[in-house]
């Protein structure tokens, strides 16, 4: 991208959600698409889509709507898809930062989305580079998919919590920490979940995930699964009991670990 920068802008015209169900074909399928006029009812009722162009092609795209929890109004960040073509090059969170810019401009105290804690790209994105945080862990909440992502697996998830006045920015390093998974097997490429904590009274702990979990489960479906399990008992526990989950690093001399830090309480209530 050096004959033209980025640019990203917010879509309001029906030729522009044309554009980006086309896109969004592309990037899933059109039976994953949304249709045109959903789309230009969230833009004209508090919602809004923002899309990344590269020499006036579409090449990315974000979508969100209005949530309200009966207590609250929020923005619900649905969908980021960028073309295949483009990917690996910073553009999700260049969109992500514009998102959170102009949900402020519009009046939004804060921002949710969902995303699979075992996706460590995700993670290490939406809470270490973003600064956002996870109070809840939903299990299988969209039910058993057949895609390629979620094939065979539950789709328990991680609801992100992204304040748009509160920048926290990069976080720390590997500290020293009590792990409530104790893992194994770091000898191969595959580290497998061997013993839960649920016992810790440490201000702050790591939960160990696996940064292959795809490669895992197209060569070791039970091992996938048992990730899962464990996973789900631990952030259950401690996240029903005042426990956060604020970071996402990766394990100093251990390929293919990650550690997600959680912390007794925080300051960014909401």
């Amino acid at each position: 991208m050096k004959t033209q920068p980025l640019m990203i802008r917010t879509l309001h015209s029906v030729e522009e959600l044309e554009e980006v169900r086309r896109l969004e074909t592309i990037v899933w399928s059109f039976d994953d698409s949304v249709p045109v006029n959903q789309s230009m009812a969230v833009v004209k009722n508090g919602g809004f889509i923002l899309g990344a162009f590269y020499e006036d092609q579409l090449i990315a795209f974000q979508y969100s709507f209005p949530g309200f929890d009966g207590k609250k109004v929020y923005l619900v960040s649905q969908s980021l898809g960028i073309h295949p073509d483009f990917r690996k090059r910073g553009i999700g969170e260049r969109l992500k930062m514009e998102q959170r810019k102009t949900a402020a401009s519009m009046g939004y105290h804060f921002i949710t989305w969902t995303y699979d804690p075992l996706e460590t790209v995700n993670g290490s994105l939406n809470l270490n580079k973003l600064g956002a945080v996870v109070r809840s862990y939903l299990p299988n909440v969209y039910g058993l998919m057949n895609d390629n992502l979620n094939a065979g697996i539950p789709t328990d998830r991680f609801l992100v919590e992204w304040h748009t006045t509160d920048d926290k920015g990069m976080r720390e390093s590997e500290q020293i920490l009590p792990h409530a998974l104790i893992t194994g097997g770091g000898e191969t490429r595959f580290y497998q979940p061997e013993k839960v904590d649920l016992s810790i009274t440490a201000k702050k702990m790591y939960v160990p995930v696996p940064g292959n979990f795809q490669e895992i489960k197209k060569v070791n479906l039970p091992l996938a699964k048992a990730w899962r399990e464990q996973t789900g008992i631990v952030f259950t526990h401690y996240l029903e009991h005042g426990w956060c989950v604020t970071d996402l690093v990766k394990s100093e001399g251990n390929t293919n670990l990650y550690l997600y830090l959680l912390e007794k309480g925080d300051s960014n209530e909401n």
